[in-house]
């Protein structure tokens, strides 16, 4: 079981994931501006994912995959972008089957540190977003360690410690 750990959404966050080799973001097909931990991390990057965005080589579809390098503009060297589908239509069973997806993904490429936010959104409350990243997420992740930017609501329902 990989050591779980939480910290705060925002740059100050993303700025403590020293010692992570990946960032896993979650994005939907409507989430234009990019919210919460991908817009910070777009920002970082100086709009690099809203450009393949805007041009259409992602599109945040269920099942989409994007691997970015944050060259050197977060302490993180690779971002995978998950697709979602619509986040209006996100609900526990397909946040679940999401999250155990990029489990896997991620495992498969030999990521042994992951930081990642859970996503919200649609009909998914708090304790479903706890449930599905620990029921889906992490049995499938291979990795030790696992880094969630969580909000405060979320981070009582973790395990895990504050980071």
């Amino acid at each position: 079981m990989s050591q779980t750990t939480t910290h705060d959404i925002g740059l100050d966050g993303l700025d403590a994931l020293g010692g992570v080799d990946a960032l896993c973001l979650f994005v939907s097909e409507d989430d234009r501006p990019l919210p919460s931990s991908a817009g910070y991390v777009d920002w970082r990057l100086c709009g690099a994912l809203s450009r393949v965005l805007k041009n259409g080589f992602f599109t945040g579809a269920k099942d989409d995959w994007l691997l970015l390098p944050s060259d050197g503009k977060l302490p993180v060297p690779r971002i995978f972008v998950v697709g979602l589908g619509s986040r209006q239509k996100l609900d526990a069973g397909a946040l679940g089957e999401a999250l155990a997806n990029a489990g896997r993904v991620l495992s498969r490429a030999k990521v042994d540190s992951v930081a990642l936010e859970v996503p919200g959104g649609g009909r998914t409350e708090d304790a479903a977003r706890a449930e599905a990243f620990q029921k889906g997420f992490l049995p499938a992740f291979k990795g030790a360690r696992v880094a969630v930017l969580a909000d405060k609501g979320l981070v009582r329902l973790l395990p895990g410690r504050k980071g």
